[in-house]
């Protein structure tokens, strides 16, 4: 497979790019996660995301244990070649560890962040 393309991409000082995970139907910003080069050519590859979990220090297969994999439908890079923005389809309808559909669950009100999306599914009844 041709690999040129990964060479454009900015990587960061320890070789990791930013990526958003949007909607493809909705343009709903999903979540945040970092990916590497392997991570993104594996995206390329299989057309379902895989990240670097920087706490982990791994390559994260999205969904390997929830089952909510994301099913990428367009991947884009912005204009200083430094951001991936990954437009899926989101398996289940949750994309947050807590259960959520989207990780950016809190919204600031009068100087607190308060949760604003409903919990969808427990997250100890999707990770076992």
């Amino acid at each position: 497979m041709n690999t040129h393309w990964l060479n454009e991409v900015k990587w960061d000082a320890q070789g990791l790019v930013p990526v958003i995970a949007q909607d493809a139907a909705s343009g709903e910003v999903l979540m945040f996660a970092w990916m590497n080069r392997e991570a993104l050519e594996r995206t390329a590859a299989a057309g379902e995301a895989v990240y670097w979990s920087r706490s982990r220090r791994k390559l994260w297969h999205k969904g390997e244990e929830s089952g909510h994999t994301q099913k990428v439908r367009e991947m884009r890079i912005d204009c200083d070649n430094d951001v991936i923005l990954l437009k899926i389809e989101q398996t289940g309808g949750i994309a947050c560890h807590t259960g959520r559909r989207s990780c950016f669950f809190q919204r600031h009100e009068a100087g607190h962040w308060v949760a604003v999306d409903p919990v969808l599914k427990d997250p100890k009844d999707i990770y076992k």
